[in-house]
């Protein structure tokens, strides 16, 4: 796993899995691949980052051993995608501390804004490949 690009993310949150399922369609390289934070081996993974997911409420983006997390992590992801979608990225001039007081906000409102499920999302065919 260390040459991928591994997106972890929330598997019960509905806004979370919309984006991955966007990210999906718009990578057409396929070289990013999906992970459920609520997965045994997305702990163990961040663990030897030193990195406690139990801490973490937000998208997580493992490249080139380096970890992502907030807003970093999504404009990282948007350098990934294909079309218009790579110009989103240049949003990472702004401040990170105003970047995050906005993500951190839908973050922590997410299940209440957007829904929550009751089980990770199982991925179609098409997807299965990239997710680990």
């Amino acid at each position: 796993m260390v040459d991928k690009k591994i997106i972890l993310f929330d598997g019960l949150c509905k806004f979370c899995n919309f984006w991955v399922q966007f990210a999906f369609k718009r990578n057409k390289n396929r070289d990013l691949f999906f992970m459920s934070l609520q997965d045994e081996r997305a702990k163990d993974l961040l663990a030897r980052h030193n990195f406690n997911p139990s801490a973490l409420s937000s998208v997580v983006f493992l490249k080139d051993e380096k970890i992502f997390l907030q807003s970093t992590a999504a404009f990282e992801i948007c350098k990934h995608l294909d079309g218009g979608w790579k110009a989103i990225s240049l949003l990472l001039v702004i401040p990170k501390f105003i970047r995050d007081f906005f993500y951190n906000f839908v973050a922590k409102h997410r299940y209440r804004l957007f829904g929550k499920l009751d089980t990770c999302i199982i991925p179609n065919a098409e997807m299965k490949r990239q997710f680990l």
